[in-house]
Parts: structure tokens; sequence; C-alpha cells
């Protein structure tokens, strides 16, 4: 298998390292930072391109495209164009013009597209999930998600300025790049049906960008949740709390755990969840692999990543506005 890794940046050098540990094929690397072109090579000893025309000389099977949100549908297109499969960093793009086209056309060549939800994959969340559908607390009722870190501190070698996420034309701000939590939301809760937010630059961090977000969802089942966002709290937080009928779960994410209360048995039982970042991160590359051979079926498909869009998207609507988005079919 040829797979070429569309931006070398510290996502894509970790796609790199990721691909070459499960021995998934030959990797090619496209980027237009020379510099960065000849670290990548020299660390990786893969073949790299300045030029994406040059790479797609030959046959590539799979892009892994992970630069800014406003060039990802840019590079799709291009990937489906030379009959590739897809595996597209979060989220799927900044703006839903051309979502559309890129889906049908890969529907169309029988082509996988897979967006780099990673936190499906965690198995913190996978056991939530599981307790959820099992029952173990009944209907839920209300939620409470949330992720948060001081910016600087998410890439410490690099000037947060320069990162992708301060600027708003290229699809930077807390929403769109923290839209994890809007995912695994909808995964846990199913269909949003409404969306009400607020949000803004609140900080004195040299950013273009809304840095912290309140929203909340309602379900199609009635479930209300609220999802706080954010890349101003010093000391990272990433957690989210299910309140039903019958029961509480928590999840701590930093602290590697998941505790549930339950009616039944009248205490908290904690779960400890032994696991390291990068393990997710495997896991939704071994995935995807495993979706272009026809074994596994997308866990965060195209449609699924469209429909995270239409809800960060109308979350920023709703802050502008001042009033409650509704979402359609």
């Amino acid at each position: 298998m040829l797979i070429l890794v569309v931006g070398c940046g510290s996502i894509g050098e970790r796609h790199i390292r990721n691909l070459q540990s499960l021995f998934a094929g030959e990797i090619l690397v496209h980027d237009t930072d020379i510099k960065r072109l000849a670290f990548i090579k020299e660390k990786y000893q893969v073949r790299t391109y300045a030029n994406l025309d040059d790479a797609l000389k030959r046959h590539v099977d799979a892009f892994i495209i992970a630069v800014p949100p406003a060039l990802h549908i840019p590079f799709a297109l291009k990937g489906v164009e030379h009959g590739a499969h897809l595996f597209i960093e979060k989220p799927i793009s900044h703006k839903l013009e051309g979502v559309d086209t890129l889906l049908e056309q890969a529907k169309t060549k029988g082509l996988v597209v897979f967006v780099g939800y990673n936190f499906r994959f965690h198995p913190g969340l996978r056991l939530v999930k599981e307790l959820l559908d099992d029952g173990k607390i009944g209907k839920v009722l209300s939620a409470r998600m949330e992720a948060g870190q001081y910016l600087p501190d998410w890439h410490p070698w690099q000037d947060y300025r320069e990162m992708y996420t301060v600027r708003k034309e290229i699809g930077g701000g807390i929403i769109l790049d923290s839209s994890h939590e809007l995912d695994y939301t909808r995964w846990l809760l199913g269909e949003v049906r409404e969306v009400c937010c607020f949000a803004g630059k609140l900080s004195s961090l040299e950013v273009e960008t809304e840095d912290t977000a309140e929203i909340i969802l309602k379900f199609e089942s009635g479930a209300i949740a609220g999802v706080h966002l954010d890349f101003v709290q010093r000391g990272y937080s990433r957690s989210c709390k299910l309140i039903g009928e019958e029961g509480t779960i928590i999840w701590d994410y930093p602290g590697k755990k998941v505790s549930i209360f339950t009616a039944k048995t009248s205490h908290w039982e904690e779960i400890k969840v032994e696991t390291e970042p990068n393990d997710m991160y495997l896991e939704e590359m071994r995935h995807f692999i495993n979706c272009i051979n026809g074994e596994e079926r997308p866990e965060a498909d195209g449609a699924t990543a469209k429909r995270v869009l239409e809800i960060a998207l109308a979350a920023k609507e709703s802050a502008q506005h001042g009033k409650i988005a509704m979402l359609g079919n």
C-alpha cells in the first residue's frame, strides 16, 4: 500500500510514526515547508515532495490529510480524483461548501472517507458508551462535557501565534478545533436537534478566533448537554458526566478513570483506564487500514463528520446572532 501524508506538522508526524509502527506500507510525505520536509525525510527515511503532482505520479492508495481545515476539501478532492482513500483530520472542513461534492464523488468511486475523531478509540470513552448501551444508568437526561487547556501549552516548542487555530480564515477557533467533544457527545447521546451557544475571544491571547465557548445541545431523545470548550485555562482538563434516571457516569481523561454510580448499588465504582495518549491514534489508524481492506466500516465516516460540522457551525451562528439554531435531518 502506498500512503501519502499531506502536511507534516505535529499531527502529520504522529501519523507517520504510527503508519510505520503498523507496517502499513510505503509512506510519501507532501508539504510546502522545505525545511520541515528535510527534517522529516532524515528522521523517518521517507520520500518527501514539495510538489504534490510529483508525488501523484505514483499510484497513491490513500491520503492522510493533516493540514489546516480550510485546505481539507481541496486536497481530499485531489485524492478522490486519483482514486485514493481518505483519512481527513477533524473537522472535515471549516465550512459546508464542497463537502457534499466530496462525499458524492468518493461514494461513486467506492472510496473510504474517514475523519480523525480519535476519541472514539479511547478505551475510557468506549467503556462509557458500553455502559450506556447496556442501560447501566437508564435513560440519559443530561450531560456535561468539558475540554480546556492553555493554548501556549499545546505545543510548547512552537509559538502559539503561528498555529492555525489562532486564524479565523483557515478554520481556527476552539469550536472547530475541539469538535471532538461535539462528535463524541452525539456518538453517546444520539442526534442533535437544537444548538445554543455563547462564545468569544475573552482572554488576552493574541488570537483572532473565539477562545471560549459554552454550547448547549438538545437531543432528539429530549436529553440536554452542556459542552464547555476553551484554550485559556491553566492545567489540562477533559471530562464528561452523564446523568441518567438510574445513575451517573463520569469519565476523567487526565485521571485515566471512569466512575459509575447506580441506584441499584447505591455507591460509586471506579474503573481505571490504563492507556497512553498515542494508543487511540494508533487504533484509529489501524481502523482506517482495516476499512481500506474491507474488514471494517468507518467509525467516523464523511456523513458523520458533516453532521458534526453542521453542529459546530450552528454553535458559531448562535453565538454570533444570539439565537437558538435549529438542525434538520
